[in-house]
């Protein structure tokens, strides 16, 4: 006779199979449990919210914890600043105007008295949850911007153009574009010490707008891609300009005219001497005398 447990001793039996398994097996299953960024997913930037009479940073009273405030709006968007994963783009972002406690938070973050600190959530909100279980507390990655600049009595220069940098966390990617977690990120001003015309610094007094760009670059791993030997891999996608096209006709067209310089110049008159010598044994012809038939094969006379 065949023996079924009961419903009981069956969910001892589950429950002592599943507390058997290894906690480095628990760990990787919530580990791919957790919710990842899509392509092109959007990711909010937050900014440590700080005094700007004193630099320091803002406590919640009821919690003690570091308050964290949107980035400010850009008038391109209409949102604060945003980033999307796996994105590379050159992105605007102008702030309307520059107040009185902003502009003196300027001069924290340019003389690094107070850094411009901000975060980026390393994984989106988890759109599932299980019923009597905590959802687990979602990470950051810091993102300290490298403002640079020069303070003036009256004004600052601001080097209002941005390198940003985005690290994913290394995974085996199926698709090329795919998801994932960010892993790390870094920005910081490009050259601060052009203050002549044409150059991405700002003359910025109170009251002004603050035009900022971004150039956006991501990176499917947490290093950085090589400067000698093999180049293992250059951002998440292709880059693809109206330059590479440019060249890329002008290699041609180069060696397009090299080659008829070469052939008309030397290999045909060559071959147009040779006819006379060679008769049939020639491809361009079946010889002067009719002996050949054009690829170096005489004819046999029949007895």
């Amino acid at each position: 006779m065949l023996f079924l447990p009961q419903p009981v001793q069956l969910l001892g039996l589950l429950a002592a199979t599943f507390l058997s398994l290894p906690q480095t097996a628990l760990a990787a299953g919530h580990e791919h449990a957790l919710p990842a960024y899509h392509y092109g997913a959007a990711i909010p930037v937050e900014c440590m919210n700080r005094s700007s009479e004193s630099g320091e940073h803002i406590e919640d009273s009821m919690t003690h914890e570091i308050q964290w405030i949107p980035f400010p709006v850009c008038n391109e968007t209409g949102k604060p600043l945003e980033f999307y994963y796996g994105i590379e783009e050159e992105k605007n972002c102008t702030i309307a105007m520059v107040d009185d406690p902003f502009f003196h938070l300027l001069e924290f973050y340019i003389h690094m008295d107070a850094p411009l600190s901000c975060r980026l959530p390393a994984r989106p909100e988890p759109h599932v949850q299980v019923v009597g279980d905590e959802p687990p507390r979602r990470e950051y990655i810091p993102l300290v911007f490298a403002l640079a600049g020069k303070l003036q009595l009256s004004h600052m220069h601001i080097s209002t153009h941005m390198n940003v940098l985005l690290h994913s966390t290394p995974k085996h990617h199926i698709h090329k574009h795919d998801s994932g977690v960010l892993d790390s990120a870094t920005a910081y001003s490009t050259s601060p010490l052009a203050h002549g015309e044409g150059s991405s610094t700002t003359r910025l007094v109170i009251g002004d707008p603050l035009p900022l760009s971004f150039s956006i670059r991501w990176f499917p791993t947490p290093a950085l891609p090589k400067t000698e030997g093999k180049v293992e891999w250059s951002g998440m996608g292709g880059h693809f300009y109206a330059s590479t096209i440019f060249y890329s006709l002008v290699s041609f067209c180069a060696g397009v005219i090299v080659t008829a310089a070469y052939f008309f110049g030397s290999v045909l008159p060559k071959r147009l001497r040779g006819r006379r010598n060679l008769g049939g044994a020639t491809p361009l012809g079946y010889g002067l005398k009719s002996v050949g038939n054009g690829w170096g094969y005489t004819k046999k006379a029949i007895d």
